[in-house]
């Protein structure tokens, strides 16, 4: 019986921590490649010794780690929301679902802004980013619009590695 549970939680914590999954706006993070466990990296990797972040400490940093190493993507969120970066991202799983917001609200116009669409994704009651497109953008296609931000999101964390 315990084989079996630990079996079970082992499955599940492999599920939640697939890409795959975050993909598709389903509350469990960000675009793929880029990790929904926000851990910040304890591999002694470089994000540990103040250097550059590679894409692989992106995937497991907490959004406030990883925008104290890269001015790059805290430039562009503030130019996405017109917010403090790591004030944007506040609540929010891990940066990727961050950034995607801040392209959802921006591509569509969402009434109240990033600010409405991060009340509904991080506030109570959360809901994924298509749902909270639905509910403040009913016009829109959600599930066009999530996985439009998430590849806009994606490459702007590349770019931001690239250029950090």
């Amino acid at each position: 019986m315990k084989h079996k549970h630990l079996v079970l939680i082992t499955a599940i914590t492999f599920a939640f921590s697939s890409p795959a999954f975050a993909q598709h706006g389903h509350g469990g993070g960000p675009p793929a490649g880029h990790g929904p466990s926000g851990m910040a990296n304890s591999s002694g990797g470089s994000a540990n010794r103040g250097e550059a972040m590679s894409h692989s400490d992106v995937s497991h940093a907490s959004p406030s780690t990883v925008l104290s190493h890269n001015t790059a993507i805290a430039g562009k969120i503030k130019t996405l929301t017109n917010e403090d970066a790591t004030t944007a991202c506040n609540g929010f799983k891990n940066l990727g679902q961050c950034v995607a917001a801040a392209h959802v609200a921006k591509n569509l116009n969402i009434p109240g802004g990033f600010d409405a669409l991060k009340a509904k994704i991080t506030g109570k009651g959360a809901v994924s980013l298509g749902k909270a497109i639905e509910a403040l953008e009913p016009s829109a296609n959600a599930k066009s619009e999530v996985k439009k931000a998430n590849k806009q999101a994606s490459d702007d964390m590349k770019d931001a590695e690239t250029n950090s």
